[in-house]
């Protein structure tokens, strides 16, 4: 393959995403360019102890029950779940244009700490350990249950993403029927692997480790990376550096090392703009389908809004909504500017 005259930094072009085959535009001369859009407001730090959230230990929750007096993680059943256990198994159709199918599944809600003040990244890591081990007892448990094919594990941080209560605490859906982006991405791996005999995201992981442009942190068994297709402007991936299809394959080490890894990348996040940064943060691992899946790469997505200070973030609008993604500050650069 002759040398390529691209320049990743200065001309418009679009990258591959290929765990899910969607295109981004990337036009790094538009990061220069002056803002008159909305600013944001940062959220407020709230007390250690709010006795209205209805998170902390001991407080009322929204559906009426009482917290217990929990001291590490605590975990219970969403009290308004937007999938219930059971229900119609029906289908609905209008000839071929119109269809729908019953859907049934869980929702857990798992508090990190007792104390309301903090973020995942303001927890020690010892603490972040407990979570990791919280998400993986969850994980086995409902991927034990027949009816369960999937698991997603995710959470909102802060108000611009559209958390509603600022307690540190995440959610773990369990579908029914593995959702449409987990679709893609065992699609797309699957793919790879029948072609190549070989895991996608183990390959990309070692070419980001000999090129080392968009690594952001990493440690002797998980990576912190920009990805090369990244949409979002400080957008991140956590990848493990031995091949693991889900949480149950990583032993104490390992656990110990996500951990430390997540306290480090999301410290970097806070520090950038000197603000708790808000981000969407998910967990795609194997589904639990009773199906092999030995192409799946166990990772962590990271997509914080935010675009070039604490009060102006990036919206998916217009061209993204219309045509594809788009991104002015090149990952390159993001990278950079997280690493520093």
């Amino acid at each position: 393959m002759s040398e390529s005259k691209l320049n990743l930094q200065g001309d418009v072009h679009r990258r591959l995403n290929p765990l899910t085959g969607e295109w981004v535009l990337v036009s790094p001369h538009r990061s220069v360019r002056p803002w008159q859009g909305q600013t944001e407001v940062s959220d407020v730090k709230p007390l250690a102890y709010d006795p209205e959230c209805y998170l902390c230990p001991g407080n009322a929750r929204a559906g009426g029950l009482f917290n217990p007096q929990y001291i590490s993680t605590f975990v219970f059943d969403n009290d308004f779940a937007a999938l219930l256990p059971s229900g119609p198994k029906d289908v609905y159709a209008m000839g071929d244009v119109l269809f729908a199918r019953a859907e049934s599944g869980r929702c857990r809600v798992i508090c990190y700490s007792p104390q309301h003040n903090l973020t995942l990244a303001q927890l020690s890591q010892a603490q972040i350990r407990l979570v990791i081990d919280a998400w993986t007892t969850e994980y086995i448990a409902l991927g034990a249950d027949p009816r369960i094919s999937a698991v997603t594990i995710f959470e909102n941080r802060g108000a611009m993403m559209g958390a509603s209560n600022p307690h540190p605490h995440g959610q773990i859906w369990a579908n029914e029927n593995v959702p449409q982006e987990q679709v893609r991405e065992s699609l797309h791996q699957a793919n790879y692997f029948q072609t190549h005999q070989a895991c996608l995201l183990c390959e990309y992981l070692a070419v980001e480790e000999r090129l080392r442009e968009r690594i952001v942190c990493e440690n002797g068994f998980f990576i912190g990376v920009v990805p090369f297709w990244a949409t979002w402007p400080f957008e991140t991936l956590v990848l493990p550096r031995r091949h693991a299809a889900a949480l149950d394959e990583l032993d104490s080490e390992g656990r110990d090392a996500f951990a430390e890894i997540l306290k480090e990348l999301g410290t970097r996040y806070d520090r950038l703009f000197d603000v708790s940064f808000p981000y969407t943060m998910g967990l795609h691992q194997r589904p639990v389908d009773g199906k092999a899946h030995p192409y799946w790469h166990l990772h962590a997505h990271f997509y914080p809004p935010l675009l070039r200070s604490a009060s102006v973030r990036k919206f998916m609008v217009g061209y993204e909504m219309l045509a594809g993604p788009q991104r002015d500050i090149t990952p390159e650069l993001a990278a950079r500017r997280l690493r520093g």
